[in-house]
């Protein structure tokens, strides 16, 4: 504005100008019309004020300065500024930082309502305030710009206008129902509606439903996304895509809940024959009278129909939701009964209608346990029981834990070699790295069955005593994890067990470990296990017995709000015991995860300020959290109360609690909450348990914590540091995210040893089923680390684990935090926070296996068995997703040569033998055979061997001189290797198949084969139909593992069989003894 007077005064270039124009005004009477004056003609409509300035146009040099049409915006004449906007308009990238000492000017016209170019005038200064960096007013001159502001345009100026405008304008709408297009606050400008609009008109019209969904979804326009998904090509896919981009981007749990309902309306609407994502929706609503209403009736359509009902079901069950389950469960058993005609006496069942769960190895059929169907008068017709049977079944979950549990066994490919050599280094008085062994050998044989390491080693796992004892026969657990049918758990815990609750084994350790390991095999199917459980702790006054028990209880039964089993275990809390009352804290926790139910939670914290334990303190405050697990906003006030608690350790539970509530949900609010106490707070305690709680509300996006953790990655604080790195671990794990693994690395070498441990765990956990080319670096460094007696503990202990979880599972198995349909594994990520807290208390590092899940594709047919027939086709290379190679078995011999002692005698005899040859060579005329020659590799000595290195440079003969040595003995001459033939492009994979989540993008089905999927999932469990049932009865699998299950060991059951221990040497590969020799003294 200080400008604006100066602008008056003309510049001499203007003065030349005019000189110019008299001068050839003189020189000619008519004056020719130029392109400058045309232009002038097109913005006034008039040549007669100025004209006369024609014959100077083409005698004036291309323009490198906007000096001279500045000039013209302080004309009187509107036709000159017009032409000047115009000019500076078209030039405006080039002379803004000229145009913008004119700024007030280009202002000023805007605001004359007279001028008849306002539009122009705002979009000129529009431009020029984009360029000086100041978006607000950029944006605010765009809107006057009306029509003139392209918002088609692919330029960068208008690109980013709009996404300012989009963010103003969600920012405008937040807090609306979102459910009328009018429904807009009074504050909300109406050109910036008007903007948004053309720009969602344009999506539509484009085609672009997708980009208009979330605009819809962000700016709570419910009317819009009614509109993109009924105008869609491809309405099914859309509403996928919907659901998907409503758990990502919608924050506010209400309007999430109203574009959920929307969402399921336009499903009936526009997508009828899509019922899994109509059930999908309606379990988001957590509608069960809706998803059992459904279930129902494709259920009575039989064919095709029921089996997208039992894909519904399997779904239900990945997603881990047990409570809505039971009710979907206890639903559609009640429509079946109402359904059928009642009776007055119980209807008998099919013939062989529990042959099916017989042949599979599975519980019997929930109906007719006794051969009937008595169900309270009312019983399903019996045209229904087999698919109404198989449906509830399914929904116990006993089908998906049985056949996880087959393939675990099927398909492990565990390496005993890195087991024995991390036993190999480790001393025989280190407590720490024995626990840390046995719990990698628990954790990389999750669910596996195999147990060959323990049974090879079990003078070695005795040196294991009290607590050490306790989380080694907790390792049980783990690795027979599912084997819950027919009493298996019980069997396999046998040993350790007492015969009757109450009874004692002998040592408290083992049978409390026992204890815990028989809630980690029953977990998400506790029903087998939680009477023995309760049994047990309510005959035991044993603190170590108890603290077993409640651990078992509580992840057996996690989230069934189990009255019963609260009290019992709210009784050992009140005896005060620290041992007994830190595991009763996170039971309480367990057993209500989820619920939200703050009288339990109050309770909690009322005794957590009236203990004097810290455990109990702790543990209560981390169990709090689980109670509010998924809550969100409702449950603020629990955490805000936590939060502002004068005791560090209620505020560490806040932390857990902020995290449980938010996971997966990017909540602003949330974040700024853990990122101020993370640097804010007195306690190191809380502040790492703040940075590691980035990560659970970040599982929605991955790729952004790595950037919002990377300057406290950096901090002074080690406790920071290694809660970034948790959090890290925890946001980015099986993603293989390279940049969490270029933060993370450098981190393996920080001062500080638990940093190092953080950093190896939350490595691993990043890498879980990558290939092998990314985690050949780490692998390397936890060989390098785990047996150096030079490095610290701490560190030993994280490269152990690491190495154990790298390998979970046989190597077929991730951190599964979220399910195949977009909901997050409840069990999964309670039992990861859980394993959190092994920083106290280590034998909680094995509730790591709640969060453990098969990375498989398994097929199953209407029978629920697995067709031994299925393939499916990986369209990529097989090294691309392969197991990682075994580790060689290491030769000590071969790493230090020993000096040979030589006698004087063996030099005499090798020289008198050489001049021998010699001379026979001499009279025979015989020449040196070549490497061609079979004959000469069964020459001693190392000449042999150097001719053959010298032929084929990649031998063991060829190596070095040590492998001259070793090939005395007259071995045979190997074969020459065939040229290796080219890799395929794509293979098939048979059922059961690892199929990693990074490849699940190149898998494919047969269009061809008999099996054909119900629904296109490329993990899990798939559904399948029989498409040509003439061709005969059908080869299924696991049928021999099933039949021999109730009696056999592992290996029996399908189990891999245990890795053989190395074979002892035979005689002929003893080495020989020495030859008779002469000793002459010297």
């Amino acid at each position: 504005h200080a400008n604006a007077s100066s602008l008056r005064a003309e510049p001499p270039d203007l003065k030349e100008y005019r000189k110019s124009v008299q001068r050839a005004r003189s020189a000619s009477a008519v004056p020719t019309v130029s392109p400058i004056t045309a232009q002038l003609s097109a913005v006034n409509g008039t040549l007669a004020s100025v004209a006369t300035l024609a014959p100077m146009a083409q005698a004036i040099p291309a323009i490198n300065t906007a000096e001279g049409v500045l000039a013209l915006l302080a004309e009187d004449d509107d036709a000159l500024k017009v032409y000047a906007l115009q000019q500076i308009n078209a030039s405006i990238h080039q002379f803004w930082h000229q145009a913008s000492g004119s700024i007030a000017t280009i202002e000023a016209l805007f605001e004359d309502e007279e001028f008849s170019h306002r539009e122009l005038a705002a979009l000129v200064a529009s431009k020029i305030f984009y360029y000086l960096g100041d978006l607000q007013e950029a944006q605010a001159y765009a809107l006057g710009a009306g029509a003139l502001f392209d918002v088609d345009s692919p330029s960068a100026f208008e690109r980013t206008i709009l996404d300012s405008c989009l963010d103003a304008y969600v920012a405008a709408r937040a807090g609306l129902a979102g459910d009328e297009p009018g429904d807009a606050p009074a504050s909300l400008d109406p050109r910036l509606a008007a903007t948004v609009q053309r720009v969602l008109d344009r999506c539509l019209a484009d085609g672009q439903h997708e980009q208009a969904v979330g605009i819809a979804l962000e700016a709570r326009r419910l009317d819009v996304l009614a509109a993109a998904v009924l105008a869609a090509a491809d309405p099914p896919t859309l509403l996928a895509h919907a659901l998907d981009a409503g758990a990502r981007t919608v924050v506010e749990r209400g309007f999430r809940r109203r574009a959920l309902a929307t969402l399921v309306g336009l499903y009936k609407r526009a997508a009828p024959d899509d019922a899994p994502g109509l059930a999908r929706g309606l379990a988001a609503l957590e509608d069960g009278e809706g998803v059992a209403a459904l279930a129902h009736a494709l259920l009575r359509q039989g064919g095709k129909q029921a089996l997208l009902a039992y894909h519904i079901g399997f779904d239900l069950v990945d997603a881990q939701l047990h409570e809505f389950t039971r009710d979907v469960h206890a639903r559609v058993l009640a429509l079946a009964r109402a359904s059928a005609p009642a009776a007055g006496a119980p209807v008998e069942a099919r013939e062989g209608e529990g042959d099916a769960a017989e042949e599979a190895g599975l519980e019997t059929p929930l109906l007719g346990e006794d051969g009937k169907t008595d169900a309270g008068g009312a019983t399903p017709a019996p045209e229904l029981a087999p698919e109404l049977d198989a449906f509830l079944r399914i929904l116990s979950g006993s089908v998906s834990v049985e056949l996880e549990r087959q393939f675990l066994a099927r398909a492990c490919h565990a390496d005993l070699q890195i087991l024995k050599n991390i036993k190999a280094g480790v001393e025989a008085r280190n407590s720490v790295c024995h626990s840390a062994t046995v719990w990698a050998n628990a954790i990389m044989h999750a669910g596996t069955g195999v147990d060959a390491f323990l049974r090879t080693n079990l003078e070695w796992l005795a040196k294991a005593t009290n607590w050490a004892k306790f989380g080694a026969t907790a390792g049980l657990g783990v690795i027979q994890r599912g084997s819950v049918a027919d009493g298996r758990s019980r069997s396999l815990l046998s040993p350790y067990l007492p015969a009757a609750p109450g009874s004692s084994t002998g040592s408290p350790y083992s049978e409390g470990g026992a204890l815990y390991a028989l809630g980690l095999i029953h977990v998400n199917s506790g029903a087998g296990a939680a009477q023995l459980l309760t049994d047990s702790l309510r005959a035991t006054q044993h603190e170590v017995i108890q603290h077993g028990a409640c651990l078992g209880l509580g992840i057996a039964c996690l989230g069934s709000e189990n009255a019963e089993a609260f009290e019992d275990v709210k009784n050992v809390l009140y005896t005060d015991s620290a041992v007994a009352g830190e595991a009763a804290g996170y039971a309480l926790g367990l057993l209500c995860a989820g619920s939200g139910r703050e009288e339990r939670s109050d309770e909690m914290l009322a005794y957590a300020h009236d203990t004097q334990h810290e455990k109990i303190v702790r543990a209560l405050a981390v169990g709090v959290a689980f109670v509010h697990y998924g809550r969100e906003e409702a449950a603020d006030g629990v955490i805000d109360a936590m939060l502002q608690d004068q005791d560090a350790i209620i505020r560490y539970g806040g932390q857990f609690a902020m995290g449980m509530a938010y996971r997966g949900t990017r909540n602003n609010a949330a974040i700024q909450k853990l990122l101020h106490h993370a640097v804010t707070d007195v306690s190191y305690d809380v502040r790492r348990a703040a940075v590691m709680n980035l990560g659970f509300v970040l599982l929605s996006a991955p790729e952004q914590c790595p950037r919002l953790v990377a300057l406290l990655a950096a901090s002074y604080n080690p406790h920071v540091r290694y809660g970034s790195a948790m959090a890290v671990g925890i946001a980015c794990a099986g993603t293989g995210s390279k940049e969490a693994v270029a933060l993370l690395e450098p981190m393996l070498t920080d001062p500080t040893d638990f940093v190092q441990q953080g950093a190896l765990i939350a490595l691993a956990m990043v890498l879980m089923e990558q290939p092998a080319s990314k985690t050949e670096t780490l692998r390397a460094k936890i060989d390098k680390l785990h047996g150096n007696k030079g490095v610290e503990i701490m560190v030993r202990m994280g490269a152990i684990m690491a190495a154990g979880i790298l390998d979970a599972g046989g190597r077929n198995a991730t951190l599964g935090l979220q399910s195949r349909t977009g909901p997050y594994r409840r069990t999964a990520v309670v039992g990861l926070a859980l394993f959190l807290q092994y920083w106290y208390w280590h034998p909680l590092a094995y509730s790591l296996s709640l969060a453990l899940q098969p990375t498989a594709i398994i097929g199953v047919d209407a029978s629920l068995r697995a067709p031994a027939d299925f393939k499916v086709i990986s369209r990529c290379k097989p090294s691309l997703f392969a197991y990682p190679p075994p580790v060689a078995m290491e030769d000590k011999r071969s790493k230090e040569k020993v000096p040979t002692a030589v006698l004087s005698t063996t030099v005499r005899s090798k020289a008198r033998a050489a001049a021998k040859k010699e001379e026979q060579g001499k009279e025979m005329g015989a020449l040196v055979p070549t490497t061609s020659d079979p004959e000469a590799m069964q020459t001693e000595g190392g000449e042999a061997a150097q001719a053959g290195g010298e032929a084929g440079k990649g031998g063991e003969a060829g190596k070095g001189g040590e492998a001259g040595e070793a090939a005395d003995g007259g071995e045979e001459a190997a074969p020459a290797q065939p040229p290796t033939p080219a890799e395929p492009s794509s293979y098939v994979l048979s059922n059961p198949a690892r199929v990693v989540p990074a490849q699940r993008r190149f898998v494919a089905f047969e269009r061809d084969q008999r099996w054909q999927p119900v629904k296109a999932v490329t993990g899990g469990i798939v559904v399948l139909q029989d498409v040509r049932p003439g061709e005969g009865p059908a080869e299924y699998l696991f049928q021999e593992a099933a039949a021999g299950a109730a009696s056999a060991g592992p290996a029996a059951r399908g189990a891999a069989p245990p890795a053989q221990a190395p074979a002892v040497p035979s005689a002929a590969e003893e080495p020989q003894p020495p030859a008779p020799f002469e000793y002459i003294p010297s």
